[in-house]
C-alpha cells in the first residue's frame, strides 16, 4: 500500500494532488471527510486543474475542471454540470491507518 500523507497535511475545504505509479490522484478534504480520485476529466482525460491543488470552485462546494467548466459532486465524483455530465470521476480506493491516507 501506497502512503500519502497524513490525514492533518490536507486543510479541511481543500485539496492536494499526488503522483503514483504514473498516475496522478487527488485528495478532496470535506467536512473532515476524505475523497480521492483520479485527477482526469472524463470528459477529455486530462487534468483538472490548472494551478496545482486548485480542484474546488470558489465556494469551495465542488470539484472543477478549470478546462471547461464542469463541476464534480465532492462526496462521489458524479458530474452535475459541463459536457460531462452522467459521467463521473474515477474514485481511487484507499483507507486511513493510523493517521496516514494509504492506496489500496
Amino acid at each position: 500500500m501506497t502512503i500519502l500523507c497524513h490525514i492533518n497535511d490536507i486543510e479541511d475545504d481543500s485539496a492536494q494532488s499526488f503522483d503514483v505509479d504514473d498516475r496522478n490522484i487527488f485528495v478532496v478534504k470535506k467536512f473532515g471527510k476524505l475523497f480521492v480520485y483520479l485527477n482526469s476529466c472524463p470528459h477529455i482525460g486530462i487534468p483538472l486543474e490548472f494551478l496545482p491543488n486548485d480542484f474546488l470552485d470558489n465556494d469551495k462546494r465542488y470539484i472543477l475542471c478549470s478546462n471547461h467548466g464542469a463541476l464534480f459532486e465532492i462526496e462521489n465524483g458524479d458530474c452535475i454540470a459541463g459536457p460531462c455530465v452522467g459521467q463521473p470521476l474515477e474514485a481511487v480506493p484507499f483507507t486511513v491507518e493510523d493517521g496516514s491516507i494509504r492506496l489500496l
